[in-house]
């Protein structure tokens, strides 16, 4: 089990008046970026998402300004250049639904199908190639995200997965689902494990967010190569276990 930061999240008048900008500026700015996006739904892909980059770098901007919220990474030489590959990550908050995208980019992220039914953000989310899945039927959400998965990483995107298959509460563990190893080892693409401690600053399901530096650990790629599902999952399962002792040690 990884060990919760110790330090103290006070919520005082700044935090809430800061966590209530940011929700203003969200409120008013989706629908305004999703219509722009849907309205160019006929333009190429590239151009779509970045109309999506610009609102998330004023999202990231705003959350710095408004609740003092900001991140530093490590790790950013593994990114490969030249290739597509699967990002397995920990997840503990929505921030990593949102920052990731523009830490590791260009890609595309397995998501509940419900999401994109939300207007106007989910609408614009849907043209963005996601990897929508229905959680209520796992064999046939196993199935849409290899066919889908397979081929969005052909087209030389990343494929950001949470094997947790839920925000998980700092501290606490959940063991890896095998979805995203299965995709690896059936496309031959490598994987990207991703350690943060997000949920220590926008805690799951929290209105607040609280001011801080959200370490984020990216570790060496894992070849899939000669390797069994089970070994790719314990394998990235095991560098994020450890990335995040590493950043519970370094927060205390």
């Amino acid at each position: 089990m990884t060990p919760q930061n110790t330090s103290p999240l006070t919520a005082d008048f700044k935090v809430y008046l800061g966590s209530t900008l940011f929700f203003i500026y969200v409120l008013f700015s989706t629908p305004i970026v999703g219509v722009a996006i849907l309205g160019g739904f006929f333009l190429p892909f590239p151009t779509r998402y970045k109309f999506a980059d610009i609102w998330i770098d004023c999202l990231l901007f705003m959350l710095k300004l408004c609740c003092g919220l900001s991140y530093e990474v490590e790790g950013l030489e593994n990114i490969p250049k030249n290739q597509a590959a699967i990002i397995l990550s920990k997840h503990q908050s929505a921030w990593e639904t949102i920052a990731l995208r523009q830490i590791i980019s260009p890609q595309t992220a397995v998501l509940k199908k419900s999401l994109l039914q939300i207007p106007f953000g989910g609408w614009a989310l849907a043209t963005l190639k996601p990897i929508a899945i229905d959680r209520s039927n796992q064999k046939e959400a196993l199935k849409m995200l290899l066919d889908q998965g397979v081929e969005r990483l052909r087209e030389g995107l990343f494929v950001l997965i949470f094997p947790e298959g839920t925000r998980v509460a700092p501290g606490a563990y959940k063991k890896f689902n095998a979805g995203g190893a299965m995709l690896a080892n059936k496309s031959g693409f490598p994987v990207i494990p991703l350690a943060h401690n997000a949920g220590e600053y926008w805690p799951r399901n929290s209105f607040l967010k609280y001011p801080g530096v959200i370490q984020v650990k990216i570790g060496p790629m894992i070849s899939t190569q000669d390797k069994s599902t089970k070994d790719i999952n314990a394998e990235a399962e095991a560098w994020i276990s450890q990335a995040m002792l590493s950043i519970a040690n370094k927060s205390t």
